[in-house]
């Protein structure tokens, strides 16, 4: 049993996500960052999908209550057992009443806590991810909640690590279904583009630094009726300034979609923060 001490300014409960449900009109949510996600679950023996906690800028304590491997992994929160610092990337065995706290991390948005057995919570819809737009799965954690461990297990080769954080982080796209409606689609791959604070699991708002580049204009006037959206689809609204949708997307939507994210280059957007730069170029 794991007991949440603090559970920082974001911390959830994912698995690989919520598969099947799209006509429905239910997203598959699950781990901003894949690779991350699933790394840490193979480092401590389990399926690769097992349910794991996500963390926004550490914050997070956990304490245990019985003997437990743990591991850090995704954005490199600097960590401690009971004031002694642990390794990242690293499983480690936490002896009952011992207390695990996480940092803020020195690059990266999301860091990933995986337990060998996996995460044991009530499934919604057959996953047990927590998914922010449409409200599915367990809530945020909060302090006092206490977290069941469970029996996962699995095998297979363990993804390796991302490379550390770009200063400026480059993203593949492909241009379509909708560049036509715009003058100059390729403006989207010239120069940088900020993420605002206003960006979450749903996605990424993105502003350009003064100076650099300009909005994307409208070539038609009106807009679109709904449509699909898929993972990294970059939508634009009348401001010209886009949204790049991340694992918590909504299904559909009106605005017209200038291009998608390439999916391997997905995982790097979800470790982006508020302020930090990216470009976009031609896949």
């Amino acid at each position: 049993m794991l007991t949440v001490v603090r559970p920082g300014p974001l911390a959830l409960l994912q698995d690989a996500g919520r598969f099947g449900h799209a006509a429905d009109g239910v997203g598959r949510s699950g781990p901003a960052d894949r690779a991350a996600h699933a790394r840490a679950n193979q480092l401590v023996g389990n399926a690769a999908g097992a349910t794991a906690i996500e963390v926004t800028l550490g914050g997070l304590v956990i304490r245990v209550e019985h003997e437990v491997t743990a591991v850090i992994t995704g954005a490199p929160a600097p960590a401690d057992v009971d004031g002694d610092p642990v390794a990242h990337d690293t499983p480690l065995v936490l002896a009952a009443g011992r207390s695990l706290r996480l940092r803020v991390p020195r690059t990266g948005l999301r860091s990933y806590l995986a337990v060998a057995g996996g995460v044991d919570v009530p499934l919604t819809l057959g996953s047990a991810s927590t998914d922010t737009l449409a409200g599915l799965g367990p809530a945020p954690l909060a302090a006092g909640d206490r977290l069941a461990v469970g029996t996962s297990r699995g095998t297979g080769p363990v993804p390796a690590a991302a490379p550390p954080g770009e200063a400026t982080s480059v993203l593949r796209v492909l241009f379509g279904p909708r560049d036509d409606w715009f003058t100059d689609p390729a403006a989207l791959t010239t120069g940088s583009w900020q993420v605002s604070p206003q960006s979450n699991r749903v996605g990424l708002r993105l502003d350009r630094p003064d100076g650099d580049g300009t909005v994307l204009t409208r070539a038609r006037p009106g807009e679109l009726p709904s449509e699909g959206l898929v993972l990294g689809a970059i939508q634009v609204p009348p401001s010209g300034q886009p949204v790049l949708f991340l694992a918590d997307h909504p299904l559909t939507g009106g605005y017209p979609v200038v291009a998608v994210v390439v999916d391997d280059d997905i995982d790097r957007a979800g470790q982006l923060r508020p302020g930090q730069r990216l470009r976009f170029v031609p896949a």
